[in-house]
């Protein structure tokens, strides 16, 4: 990685070098998300359609006064749609709000404690959303196969669980990750269950491609250094990623042999 040479990821054929994507809910205002998405160093960020207004409510303040789509690729997602069918009327009316636009997020939740995906409802919705023409960045549990089928359905980015969303724990099987970057063709980022900085940069040694997160941003104490703890994180994870870590090992090693040593 040089300067003439920027590690830039891609998704639907578009390159972006940040590897952290951030969501706009759960902030106290837009001004909040608005600092907390700069701070982030943002070029994604998602917006739950059946949550957020982006034009649906003239008589209400709009998300994209703050985070323009001049600015930032607005990532619609279909967050509380527990059917395939709620979640690709969602991506059909966000296409519609966004002139034609076809990047979105897709998640059909199948449990409202936990929040897990419903990975049949998903798959389904997958497959129509892929056929009318959406470019379908997929949420999904952390199963190396499934995640290879919706990659082969055509969806432009995988996007497993770290852990359920908003629980924080951080990167609870990191094996079944591995085991899904490892055998990718598309960008593989860990999307829920993020909690802190380290959560975020043990995501991207795994090899990762990003990062989506909004909780631990803004459940913060301080989204805002929050946010800029998170940007560094996945900088340097993603630099330690391409540095190589050094093997484990049960002894020590000495960090200056003692061969050729005088006396």
């Amino acid at each position: 990685m040089s300067a003439s040479s920027p590690d830039t990821f891609v998704i639907a054929g578009k390159p972006y070098r940040s590897r952290l994507l951030t969501g706009t809910g759960k902030f106290k205002d837009l001004e909040e998300t608005r600092l907390a998405t700069e701070a982030a160093g943002a070029e994604i960020v998602t917006v739950a359609i059946r949550r957020s207004n982006i034009g649906q409510d003239p008589n209400q303040p709009n998300l994209l006064d703050v985070l323009p789509p001049s600015r930032y690729t607005i990532l619609p997602n279909t967050a509380g749609c527990y059917t395939a069918e709620d979640a690709v009327r969602t991506c059909r009316l966000a296409r519609e709000l966004l002139d034609g636009h076809n990047l979105v997020k897709l998640e059909v939740l199948g449990d409202q404690r936990t929040l897990f995906p419903d990975v049949i409802q998903t798959l389904q919705a997958a497959e129509t959303l892929v056929r009318e023409g959406f470019d379908v960045m997929v949420y999904t549990s952390d199963d190396p196969i499934l995640a290879k089928r919706l990659e082969e359905i055509g969806c432009v980015a995988v996007m497993p669980l770290a852990a359920p969303i908003g629980s924080g724990l951080g990167v609870q099987n990191r094996w079944n990750i591995l085991e899904i970057v490892e055998n990718a063709k598309v960008p593989i980022l860990v999307d829920a269950g993020v909690g802190t900085a380290s959560d975020a940069a043990i995501a991207m040694e795994l090899g990762c491609d990003g990062v989506l997160m909004n909780t631990a941003i803004a459940g913060a104490k301080n989204p805002v250094l929050m946010a800029s703890a998170m940007k560094k994180a996945i900088e340097a994870g993603r630099e330690a990623f391409l540095a190589g870590r050094i093997p484990r090992k049960r002894y020590a090693s000495a960090s200056s042999p003692i061969d050729g040593t005088i006396g």
